[in-house]
Parts: structure tokens; sequence; C-alpha cells
């Protein structure tokens, strides 16, 4: 038997796991034989048991070889597909597609004439891989099946048939242009809101982007969070990615509310209303505070919908629950259950529940879900208030035409604790979470504390849970982001317990991933953008160039390696551009270094000395954008790089100046962030920072009606039409 080492290191070639990386600085590290055995336990394996290690690697290094067909095949068109048969070979082969759209095509081979791609013994026996010739499909999922002459299955796999390209909205073909703003929708302050921006504050926040020429507004992830511990606010981070964040519903929209009298009673009390002027006013959203009160209000709407709902109404709540199916199901027991332990006084998700409840098939989950029925009844009911309000905020934004409607955010993954991953212990590692390695960002790494895919189990699946993450976040005629885009190929998994730094890279088939992004691109007519920031491997970008994958240009990261900011036109066509993100300060706030002022308080800097490197940096960052300002006629006047602290008039003209500048770039799309029209410096999340800083809850200084209304945004939507074209 081989030592351990070399098992360990054998077993982590065949899953995938990097052992080394090339870090933001292009130097190389290793990965430790402790951070692989880690890794590997993660994964499922006996680490600590020579014997179970070796047995468990011969079976990978045979599986593909024993098993005629693999779980899932991907074409671009017409193609081959490679099956594995025993010598000798059968004298004659059937197969049979079953396409998506109802055909059936059949055909049979003689094996013995099919081009030989390997050849391999295994306990005696000698393996042939064919290649199967497979005629040119509809883009789809269809079923491959082989079989003997005699009419008995060989084997079966899921047939994917991907386009050429992913989805290109009309108003950006042949060079068009596009532009818009990107909110938190949670930071959107309103008079009429309950303390958080919800669904009515998008549709009209959507409708005067429109008015102002905008065709898109960005939205931040809408995933599910948790009702019954909102203080767990991190969109990143959701319960469920599946399922929309119910603070967004507006109440007072819903029909019941009209006729509910102790939602009206209750909402008109002085009591309440002076909750509501209290959540309005806080610079911060107050979860709880907000959640207590919507959901107060909520649970008598619902009574009321039970009690009075037509029978129209009704039977659009049983068919959306049917089209949910299990997934919809298993989120509202879910959060019936979080309420029950949460009022017993048990905090946390599935994995603190006693043993009994932490299977959504098991016993005690079953019994709940028929004495509580009303209560799974109300999740359910919650999700579908909340889906049937985006969509009718979407309508409105279409209408008042916008013409690349809600750019929607897909986070990399779910927390370990939410219904996602409750009873999905099979699809999600154990003893690992999903992070980056020390960048630009984060000096000390960054753990995000939400759980990978397991790359086998989610391709064994036939990528099923994918495919209906990609269906629940497309919008129909919108745009999706895609968060950490490298997911597609590979995460920085990062054993639970020990630094980021000791993480490693766990690999993804990209091939397959980016053709089901494609395929679902297409057929909701959904443009993609990927976040290609920070550590970015080559193959990514050529797959999202070859895929039509936009990518994700940051002012503040589009600089040569002298320190020089790239010029506008230097900007690849199949990009978005944007002055900043969620993770970076807005604008002012990077001028005048407020931002790293706040990381040193924060003891985000890991060594002495790196906040004063940090300031020399940025004031080579501040001349150098001033440079390039300048090489477009942009540079404001008067304005020097020494002046940290410039006046209102010169902050906003130099924010002007920024947008301007990224408005003449060749990028598809553009997207501003309306901070910088308020000349906010509060940023919104502080990467490395979970309890030190509020992040996720920061508003935006002013009401939106009245930011959309002022003559400097209007007159900064004239020049981006212009520049735009």
């Amino acid at each position: 038997m081989a030592e351990l080492p070399a098992l360990l290191d054998r077993l982590g070639e065949l899953r995938g796991i990097g052992r080394e990386f090339v870090d933001y600085r292009g130097a190389r590290h290793a990965l430790g034989t402790e951070s692989l055995r880690r890794l590997l336990a993660a994964l499922g394996h006996r680490v600590d048991d020579p014997a179970a290690l070796a047995a468990e690697l011969e079976s990978l290094e045979q599986r593909d070889w024993i098993r005629v067909l693999g779980p899932v095949v991907v074409l671009r068109g017409a193609g081959e597909v490679h099956f594995t048969v025993l010598v000798p070979l059968l004298p004659t082969i059937r197969w049979r597609i079953l396409t998506e759209q109802g055909e059936v095509l059949e055909g049979e081979v003689d094996p013995a004439r099919l081009a030989v791609r390997g050849e391999r013994g295994v306990n005696g026996l000698w393996y042939r891989r064919l290649a199967l010739p497979v005629p040119a499909l509809a883009p789809g999922y269809h079923r491959l099946e082989l079989g003997k002459d005699d009419g008995s299955a060989l084997a079966g796999t899921l047939l994917i048939v991907a386009p050429p390209r992913a989805y290109l909205p009309p108003a950006l073909a042949d060079g068009g242009r596009a532009w818009g703003p990107s909110v938190q929708l949670y930071s959107l302050r309103s008079a009429r809101n309950w303390g958080i921006g919800d669904f009515t504050d998008l549709a009209g926040f959507a409708v005067e982007a429109a008015e102002l020429g905008a065709d898109l507004v960005g939205l931040n992830p809408l995933h599910a969070l948790f009702p019954a511990d909102p203080a767990q606010c991190a969109p990143y981070s959701p319960s469920s990615r599946l399922f929309l964040n119910v603070l967004y519903i507006d109440p007072e929209a819903l029909p019941e509310f009209a006729t509910c009298i102790e939602a009206r009673r209750l909402v008109g009390s002085p009591e309440f209303q002076a909750r509501l002027e209290r959540l309005r006013a806080v610079p911060f959203v107050d979860y709880p505070g907000v959640a207590s009160c919507k959901l107060e209000v909520l649970r008598h709407l619902h009574r009321e919908f039970r009690a009075t709902a037509d029978r129209e109404r009704g039977f659009e709540f049983e068919q959306f629950r049917k089209k949910g199916a299990c997934d919809l199901e298993t989120y509202a027991l879910f959060h019936a259950i979080q309420d029950h332990f949460s009022a017993a006084g048990v905090a946390g998700g599935w994995p603190a529940w006693p043993q009994p409840w932490q299977q959504p098939g098991g016993e005690a989950a079953r019994a709940f879900g028929e004495a509580e029925a009303e209560a799974v009844d109300f999740h359910a009911w919650l999700q579908w208030v909340a889906a049937g309000q985006l969509e009718a905020a979407e309508a409105r934004a279409r209408a008042a035409g916008l013409r690349l409607g809600l750019y929607r955010d897909l986070a990399v993954g779910p927390n370990g604790g939410g219904a996602e991953t409750w009873g999905g212990e099979d699809l999600f590692a154990r003893g690992a979470t999903v992070g980056a390695p020390p960048d630009p960002l984060a000096l000390q790494g960054q753990d995000w504390g939400i759980p990978p895919y397991r790359p086998d189990a989610l391709r064994e699946s036939g990528y099923a849970p994918f495919i209906r993450l990609l269906r629940a976040n497309m919008g129909l005629d919108g745009i999706l982001r895609i968060d950490h885009v490298m997911m597609l190929m590979r995460l920085w998994w990062v054993p639970v317990g020990r630094p980021s730094a000791e993480g490693g890279y766990v690999h993804y088939r990209l091939d397959e991933l980016m053709a089901i992004v494609a395929l679902e691109s297409q057929r909701h007519r959904c443009l993609v953008i990927g976040e290609d920031l920070g550590t970015v491997p080559a193959e990514v970008r050529a797959a999202m160039s070859s895929w039509g994958v936009f990518s994700y240009r940051v002012l503040m990261f589009e600089r040569d390696e002298s320190g020089r900011f790239r010029a506008p036109a230097e900007y690849p066509r199949e990009a978005l551009a944007a002055a900043s993100t969620h993770d970076l300060p807005p604008l002012a706030s990077f001028w005048g270094g407020s931002d790293i002022e706040l990381r040193e308080r924060l003891g985000l800097f890991p060594a002495p000395g790196q906040a004063d490197e940090e300031r020399l940096a940025r004031g080579a960052a501040r001349r150098d954008l001033l440079a390039a300002l300048a090489a477009e006629g942009l540079a404001p006047p008067g304005l020097d790089a020494a002046d940290t602290v410039p006046g209102p008039a010169t902050r906003s003209a130099l924010a002007t100046a920024v947008q301007c500048f990224l408005a003449r770039a060749p990028a598809a799309v553009l997207a501003l962030q309306p901070e910088d029209w308020l000349g906010m410096e509060t940023p919104v999340n502080v990467p490395g920072t979970h309890l030190e800083y509020p992040n996720w809850g920061r508003k935006l200084a002013a009401d939106w009606p009245d930011l959309m209304a002022r003559e400097s945004v209007w007159e900064l939507a004239t020049m981006l039409r212009r520049e735009r074209g």
C-alpha cells in the first residue's frame, strides 16, 4: 500500500484540488499537506485511515471506466459522446435520444467501427472508450440511452446541448450601449416605506430611472434571508437563493390590506406609526424592527387571505405552490420550524435544532408540517406575495421604457444553516466554507462562511440544483450578475476553524457549467455578467469570451502595472463598467481615504505599517486618476491630488468627471452608484468584517424621489445619454 502522503496527493488530484495557486501579485503558493487532508475530509474521505483511503482511491480511479456513461454530457451543437464498453465488443449497440421537445431519434452502430478514445484494464477486464457521433439537436436537455441489440439497457445520461453563446439583448447589438443606476434595494429611503426599501420603492425608482433615460436598474441579491432571525441580513449569505427576501414586501400594496380591519387598525394606531417613523429616520436599516412590524401585519393579512380569497386568487396561490414543488415546501417548512424554535429560545439554523429535526424528510419535521399546516402555508404565501410584487415592479419598469429591465445578482452560496442546505448534506461540503485568498481587498484573506457545492455530487445530479438556481434568478428579458464567476471553474475552500490563507482551490467543470449558463440565458432572454474581480484564471476569461458572458470591469482595478488607469477606449466591449462595487468605498471615500481610516480602526491591516503604505498608494492613485481624467479633458478645474478634503462642488465635479470617463468606454453596459451622486462616504460592506461593522444596512442619504428629481442628477443623465449615444 502506498504511503499516506502519496495517497492524499493522488486523491487530491482526482478530486480537483489544486496543489498550488498564483496569488494577485503573481507569486506561487503550494498547498500544505494538512490543508489537503482537511479539504479531502470535507469531501467525505476518511483521511486518517490509509486502508480506507486506498480503497476510495481505487474506486475513484476505476469508476469512469467501469460505468458505460457518465451522469451528464454537454455538447455545443453536433458532436460525439464518449462511452465505455467491455472487450470483446458487442456486435451492435442501439442508441436512442429522447429530445426535450418530445421527439425520439434512434439508430444502431457497430462498436468496432467507432473511433477509440482510450483503453484500460481494470480487475482483469479490458475496457475501451468509444466515440458515438450525435446528430445536431436543438439546444436543450435531452436523454441519451444506449442498449444491446436484444433490447436490454446499457446506460443512459443527460445530454445537454448548448447554444453557441449566451443571450445578447437587441438593445446591445450593433454597438448599442446602455446605462443605469445600481442600488441596494434595502437602502432606498422614502416617506412611505417601513424603514427599508421595498418592491413598491423599486417600481417607482425604476420608472424614474427610465425617465432619466436609463436602460436598467441594478440590484443586490434579493435572496430569502431569515425572518425569525432578521439580524442575519447579509444578502450574500441567504437562507435560500431559490426564493425572495420577504422583508421587501410592501404590506399596504396587498389587496387584503384594504379589507383587513385588524391590520388597518394596527397600522393606523399612533404607536405603530411612531415605530414606522423611527424606522424611517435611522441611517442604517433596523432589521429586527422592520421584521417585527412587517411580519405582525403580514400574519393578519395571511389570515384575511385564507378567510376571504376569491376563487381566482386562491387558484393562483395553489398553482404557485405546485410550481415551487419540493423546493418551496421544504423552504416553507424550514422557516415554520425556525419560527417555532426561535420562539422557544433556540437560536441559529437547522444545525442547532435537535437531531430528529435536522432532516426535512424526518418524522419530526413531517409531523410538525402536518400539525402546523397554517404556519407552513404562511411562509409559502409570503413567497407568492413577494414574487408577485417583484414581477409587478419588473412590468412597470418595462412599461416605462427600461430596455434591459432589472439587473439581479446571484450569490456564490447559501448560509450553512438555511433552507437551501437543510437536507442537502450530500450536495454541500461539510467541514469547509467558501472564501478568498489574501488580496488587495482583504489582506488577511476572506472566509464567507458559506458551504460550497461538492463538485462530484453536483455533477452526479446532472446539475439539477444549479439549473433550478439559474431559473429562479434569471428575470425574463433582464440581466443576471453571477457573483464571483470564478466559481464555475474553482472555489477557494477554507477548512472550518482554519485561517483563509490555509485554504485551497477545488475545481469544477467550467465547460459544463458555462454551457448551462448559456442555455438558460437564451431561454430567459437574460444577459449574463460574470463578476471576475480578484484572482481570475485565464481559463475563466477565455470561457466568458467564448460563451458571450460579459466581464465586470471596475475603474479602481482597471490599471496597468505602472498604476496608470486604463483609458476608456481600452475597456472591452462585452463588459459592464462601474466606478465601484458594494465591496469598495464610494468615490468620495476613495478620494479622501476615509475607508483606510475605517479599516485601520477595525484592525484589518495584519501587519504594522500597512495602513501607511495604503495611504501612500492611495495618494499615487489619486494622481494617476487625475492624469487619466486630464487625458480625456475631464479633470475638474483646480482639483489637486493632495487635496483629500475638497469642497462639495469640487467633489461633485469629480464624481461627474469619473462617470463621464466611464461613459465613454465601449463597454456595452455602464452601472452607476447613487452614493456617488450624493457624495456619500459610508460603505455598504467592509470585506473581512462581520460584527465589527454594520454591513448591508446603510441607507442612501436622501429619499429616492428627492434624489431622482434633483437638477444635478438630470444634468448627469443628459451627459450620460450624450456620451453613451
